[in-house]
């Protein structure tokens, strides 16, 4: 979830929508107001990324008359590609539909909405071919353009280029035909910036192709791998291709099936070519998820949970987190609800030995959130140790608690801090760290300073390394004690980043950007959050949400590269906990699921059949009746614990295996 401060109901217009304001509650009516109505306008009705936008507001009282009284709040939105200063001026960080206005102080409002294009491009990478392509054969160039700020862009007219047509050509595809032997420059050009890649074509040799395996078996989602080796023994590029569209083979030979069936793989160079054949079966990994115990929350909405011993913590979207004690799965039983000034503990967790609580807060009533530390020695009753507020006062959102440190992220600046914490009675910051994105720029309202355009939402340390989930700037990869760049908690140092552009994912009207990241083996499942661009958070009604979990391979860790997807159709992700080969998450309206992520992963692992198991989380008497809002899981001891935003904790077990028979269906 996003950070509370951002979600205050304003009526405007006579709808009730959510404007952006940066800290302040929503304006009270003032009956002295003579405002009536409202008149925005923009400077531009199309603007581009990285400029700014001046808004022109006109108020009228009741008989027409221009009234001289200036709004109490500017807002602008999605707050993650536009941000409105005090003087209505609105800075602009990506690309969209922007809606902007004004408030006054009897809540009278007024909008205007326009259009925001992508930059233009300012580097062209290319994918290069890794070996000589034989005189005949073809192989497949890809380019990846990037704006200003590094974020790609897709769908750009990329014109292809060779100096020697002889040697090789290109088409507009990016396919390279070897034609004469030599070596040949590509170049791909777009918007004005260009980059190269050189290509070498040698002499077909070959007189025939052996392909292996020559022929095996697999189930839905299992990779093979398929090499092909020419007689007379020569280093050429193979082109691989497969029949029927339920299966992918990569240009590294790697083969992985959607849809069960018999498919026939291809090897060429030139003139020779072979095949092999895959035989698929179901992947049949479903089984039962029984709900074993249930806490159903009914007046407020639940956050976060952490299970350790027998105790759940759970936070709340209010001013108080939770304790269960769950030696009785069956029965869970509230021991202590502890009070905290804030409108969101979004962040709970605990040291690993159990004996030191940490929450977040956010929307304090005295301004000053960060982090407070709990003594559990008695698990049931949690005691405040003591706060760290220093360089936090504007809200921490997420926190990792790694030893005796707290990696957290600061609201106010979209920073990474570290708070050391040995002497839990004196926490104190040791490091902050932070993504230099152009675009980004602190923001002055009537309610003080803030950060627009850098966002930290969540992140994860494990084995000295810190994985940020940095929204637009999608995943960051720092060293704090892994060795590979000298990094320290106290002293963090980048690694390396991987960019998505989420505006090209989802489409304008959505705020939708990198939200959550586990690590597991050498792959980083990392989550979308996408969530309309104004919503109200405290209604009862339904929340449309979109959003999917992305994986990417860190084997090699500076230069993370994408592999697969999970895209449920009829939910957005949220967090997930991976282990044992399982991916147990919330997503949102689709419920809480289980995913199998053994074995390598290689693109939809939805529609390969992956999904073990879901649980419906919806409750008549929750937040939002019968609507499921799973924020999350967390397995421990045998069981799965599903939490909830609307109807509180789910305990889970998974059940016997359900036989499908023999065919897959996505989802099923």
């Amino acid at each position: 979830m996003l950070k509370v401060k951002r979600f205050i109901p304003i009526s405007i217009a006579a709808i009730f929508i959510l404007v952006l304001a940066t800290n302040a509650p929503a304006q009270q009516p003032n009956p002295t107001s003579a405002v009536a109505t409202v008149e925005v306008t923009a400077s531009v009705k199309e603007a581009e990324v990285g400029q700014q936008v001046k808004l022109t507001v006109v108020a009228k009282d009741a008989s027409g008359n221009v009234v001289k009284e200036e709004p109490a709040t500017y807002f602008a939105g999605p707050f993650d590609i536009a941000a409105a200063d005090d003087s209505g001026n609105v800075k602009l960080f990506g690309a969209g539909r922007v809606t902007a206005g004004a408030v006054f102080a009897n809540n009278k409002a007024g909008v205007t909405t326009f259009n925001v294009k992508p930059a233009t491009i300012k580097t062209v990478e290319i994918n290069g071919i890794k070996s000589p392509i034989s005189v005949g054969s073809t192989a497949q160039l890809e380019a990846t353009t990037r704006i200003f700020s590094g974020d790609p862009r897709t769908g750009v007219n990329i014109n292809w280029t060779s100096d020697k047509p002889s040697v090789a050509t290109v088409d507009a595809g990016g396919v390279v035909t070897g034609i004469g032997p030599g070596t040949a420059v590509i170049k791909a050009s777009a918007e004005g910036a260009s980059n190269t890649t050189t290509v070498a074509v040698v002499r077909n040799n070959l007189r025939s192709l052996a392909i292996e395996p020559r022929s095996t078996t697999a189930r839905t989602g299992d990779v093979v791998h398929f090499t092909a080796k020419g007689t007379p023994s020569s280093d050429f590029t193979p082109r691989w291709s497969v029949s029927g569209s339920g299966a992918t083979i990569y240009s590294d030979g790697a083969f992985v099936a959607e849809q069960p069936g018999t498919y026939i793989v291809n090897a060429s160079s030139g003139n020779v070519s072979t095949t092999a054949s895959v035989v698929v079966a179901p992947r049949n990994v479903e089984r039962e998820l029984k709900v074993v115990g249930r806490a159903l929350f009914k007046e407020f909405q639940g956050a976060e949970e952490w299970i350790i011993g027998n105790y759940a913590y759970y936070s709340t979207i209010s001013d108080r987190f939770l304790v269960y004690d769950i030696s009785d799965p069956a029965h869970p039983k509230l021991t202590d609800t502890v009070k905290v000034d804030a409108r969101l503990v979004n962040d709970i967790s605990t040291t690993t030995d159990g004996k030191i609580l940490v929450i977040s807060r956010e929307g304090a009533s005295n301004r000053k959130n960060g982090i407070a530390f709990y003594d559990t020695s008695d698990p049931a009753h949690p005691k405040l140790i003591s706060e760290y507020t220093a360089t936090v006062t504007g809200g921490v959102h997420s926190a990792f608690v790694d030893k005796h440190y707290v990696y957290l992220t600061d609201d106010a600046t979209g920073s990474l801090r570290v708070i050391d914490f040995a002497d839990v009675k004196n926490p104190k910051e040791v490091a902050r760290w932070q993504t230099e994105n152009p675009s980004a720029s602190m923001i002055r309202t009537k309610e003080g300073e803030e950060i627009a355009g850098r966002y930290l939402h969540d992140l994860q340390v494990k084995d000295g390394l810190a994985y940020l989930a940095y929204w637009h700037d999608g995943l960051v990869i720092l060293d704090v004690g892994a060795g590979i760049k000298g990094g320290t908690p106290e002293h963090p140092q980048f690694v390396s980043q991987f960019r998505f552009n989420h505006n090209e994912l989802y489409g304008d009207g959505w705020l939708a950007g990198t939200h959550s990241v586990f690590r597991d083996r050498n792959y980083l499942f990392i989550g979308d959050e996408v969530l309309p661009a104004f919503f109200d958070l405290t209604s009862h009604k339904r929340i449309a949400v979109r959003g999917i979990v992305h994986v990417l391979d860190i084997s090699d860790i500076n230069h993370p590269r994408k592999v697969a997807e999970y895209p449920v159709p009829e939910g957005g992700a949220h967090n997930m906990w991976v282990e044992d080969g399982k991916m147990y998450m919330g997503y949102y309206s689709g419920g809480g699921r289980v995913i199998d992520v053994s074995g390598e992963l290689r693109g939809d692992l939805y529609r390969q059949g992956r999904e073990i198991g879901r649980v419906w989380t919806g409750d008549i008497e929750g937040y939002r009746a019968n609507l499921p809002f799973t924020w999350g899981a967390q397995p421990h001891n045998g069981l799965i614990y599903f939490n909830d935003i609307n109807s509180g904790l789910w305990i889970v077990k998974l059940g016997d295996k359900i036989e499908k028979g023999s065919t897959t269906a996505p989802g099923q």
